[in-house]
């Protein structure tokens, strides 16, 4: 009886641990991949519509004659609530156009969440059904996407940004892009 007494305690334990730490990886940007595979792929056309409240949406067009960056977030995600201080302080520091867009998120949920934290874009989408998204072939919010001047993603960030990888890999990317040639 004793053993099975701990098995039924140690099972559920296990799964905590597991659920526990690969939630930790995750709220810790450990989602981040290389992006290799979105290495100079085109931007897929899109035109998103506004955010409620918001008159401008955001399209393909905005982002073309620029390096850019694409921030997918959503008002549900707690590790976008985190990253949301580094787009405020890159949007206000380093002359980077950042666009939002708000994936898979309730009616208005983007813009409430913008107005309470701070809106860092130039333009924000909507993107409640994901269809956008799995063009880009989201996985989960947040993800940023590095853009050039024609219009191709040239990098792929998934998890948090964070100060280190904005020093060691966006900002050197970016500043490459920018390079005449």
């Amino acid at each position: 009886m004793a053993g099975g007494i701990r098995k039924s305690v140690l099972i559920p334990v296990a799964i905590f641990l597991l659920v526990g730490g690969v939630l930790f990886s995750v709220a810790a940007g450990g989602r981040e991949v290389s992006g290799e595979g979105y290495l100079d792929r085109p931007l897929p056309e899109f035109a998103q519509p506004p955010l409620i409240g918001d008159e401008r949406g955001l399209s393909a067009l905005d982002i073309r004659g620029e390096v850019a960056l694409i921030n997918v977030f959503a008002s549900w995600c707690a590790v976008c609530l985190s990253e949301h201080p580094m787009l405020m302080r890159l949007a206000a520091e380093e002359g980077v156009p950042l666009y939002g867009l708000n994936w898979k998120d309730r009616p208005g949920a983007g813009r409430r969440f913008l107005d309470r934290h701070g809106d860092p874009y130039v333009a924000t989408g909507e993107d409640a059904a994901g269809r956008l998204g799995a063009q880009l072939a989201v996985t989960g919010v947040p993800e940023t996407y590095l853009v050039d001047a024609e219009g191709r993603i040239r990098y792929r960030h998934v998890g948090a940004l964070t100060e280190r990888v904005w020093q060691e890999v966006l900002r050197p990317l970016i500043r490459d892009l920018e390079r005449p040639s």
